[in-house]
């Protein structure tokens, strides 16, 4: 009985995805898409002012579509950083993208491959949006978010790089205030809880500590140690709980 309570809860069955419920990923994805399209606009003119072309800015939007990676590497670009230390960078910010994969992973359906191209969709909003209460992922709402999302992020991206000369100093019009925004607005919904709030705090602490002199990503990466030891303390309680009960 033991070791059936520790085990993690069973994969949803395999729920048919309909228009109904893609739709309704659409509505809860628009309020984030709204919010990347401008930080796209934000991020095509900056990726411009780098040294890319128009075409690049808007390629790199379509292909990589992730805000942060994206913004790293310009950022090592535009201060004559090499084009590997720009994909490290970038590589660093999106590692994230494994943990979130691997959670993703018992909810997907189909061979293989079909369920690799079933984790495309994932980013920060979509993914928090798409989580069931207990550890399994809705992929109707993964993809229905996401979608809005792709074409919000590639069509600011065209704004910004074709229109760079008009808005050549986005900050004017606060743009530059959207990214952090997004993030906190994701970060609230999460801090249910003291241990939450205890494991934000902390990454926190280790990302500031390492912005001033480490490279472009490591702070992000270290800070999400923080995420592991909330996750080893959380896992300790319900085996403590599942102890209980079987006395």
């Amino acid at each position: 009985m033991l070791d059936e309570q520790l085990l993690p809860p069973p994969a949803p069955p395999d729920e048919e995805i309909t228009r109904e419920r893609l739709l309704a990923g659409v509505r809860a994805g628009l309020p984030f898409a709204v919010a990347g399209g401008l930080l796209a606009v934000s991020f095509g003119v900056v990726a411009k002012d780098a040294g890319l072309s128009q075409v690049a800015a808007i390629v790199m939007s379509a292909v990589v579509f992730a805000g942060s990676a994206q913004f790293a590497a310009i950022a090592i670009l535009s201060q004559g950083g090499a084009v590997g230390a720009a994909i490290v960078a970038a590589a660093l910010m999106n590692s994230r993208f494994l943990a979130m994969s691997i959670a993703l992973a018992p909810s997907t359906r189909g061979r293989p491959l079909w369920r690799a191209v079933q984790g495309q969709p994932i980013v920060d909003a979509s993914w928090a949006l798409a989580a069931r209460p207990d550890g399994t992922f809705d992929r109707a709402m993964l993809f229905g978010a996401t979608a809005p999302q792709y074409l919000a992020w590639v069509a600011g991206t065209v704004v910004g790089a074709l229109g760079g000369g008009v808005l050549a100093h986005p900050e004017r019009y606060g743009l530059d205030a959207i990214y952090p925004a997004f993030f906190l607005a994701l970060l609230l919904a999460e801090l249910r809880n003291g241990r939450a709030r205890g494991v934000a705090a902390a990454g926190a602490v280790i990302a500031l500590a390492l912005v001033p002199f480490a490279p472009a990503g490591v702070p992000i990466l270290a800070a999400s140690a923080a995420a592991l030891v909330g996750l080893t303390r959380a896992a300790r309680a319900e085996t403590a709980a599942a102890l209980e009960r079987t006395r």
